[in-house]
């Protein structure tokens, strides 16, 4: 029932093999995640399993969430995320997925959010070309002109400016597994992966 999980970036550490090489490795909490919702063809046109996870006080989501779990019985859960399958025979509401469902020298993919760079000029953010160097100049790293005069008399929505950079959703392809530990639900995986400490890898196959 290895479809997918959800999980939380613990760290990063190395792992030395049997001749003695150093592998960057990171740890990440998967799981445990819940099935919340199976899709079918008859219902919704496509066959998918929705999973939710991480659990929080019922304070934290909204009646129409709350309602959408309270269907399976669960507790509230803050993230869900939803898996294609072929078939849908093989799970059932409330199931759970564990770091246990995966085998080591697995490949899977791993999305998350970028940590980014922060609030980034034009030139870092969009590559911008810098003004005259020279002694006089008073436009080195200005954005220059954002929009016309009178007539708009506004900036058009999309104008490239300064702002923060470069933080958002990545994936990162066939990752290899390298060790499980299933009391603790931790997964190791060779490599680097998106994200900063603590935030939220989706894990696919």
């Amino acid at each position: 029932m290895s479809i997918g999980i959800l999980g939380i970036k613990v760290g990063m550490t190395q792992i030395f093999n049997k001749e003695g090489l150093a592998y960057p490795a990171t740890i990440i909490q998967a799981g445990p995640c819940t099935v919340t919702q199976i899709k079918t063809i008859k219902h919704h046109g496509y066959n998918a399993i929705q999973i939710g996870y991480w659990r929080v006080h019922t304070t934290c989501l909204t009646k129409a969430q709350l309602g959408h779990l309270n269907k399976v019985n669960t507790t509230a859960l803050r993230y869900l995320a939803e898996y294609r399958v072929k078939s849908t025979e093989e799970f059932q509401l409330g199931n759970l997925v564990t770091a246990q469902d995966f085998k080591i020298g697995q490949s899977v993919h791993i999305s998350g959010k970028k940590i980014g760079k922060g609030f980034s000029g034009c030139q870092k953010r969009h590559n911008f070309c810098r003004g005259p160097m020279s002694h006089g100049s008073k436009n080195h790293r200005q954005p220059g002109s954002i929009g016309p005069g009178t007539t708009p008399g506004r900036v058009f929505p999309g104008k490239r400016m300064a702002g923060r950079s470069r933080s958002i959703m990545s994936t990162i392809k066939n990752l290899q597994i390298i060790d499980i530990n299933c009391s603790q639900n931790l997964i190791v995986i060779k490599g680097a992966v998106p994200g900063a400490k603590g935030s939220l890898l989706n894990i696919k196959i």
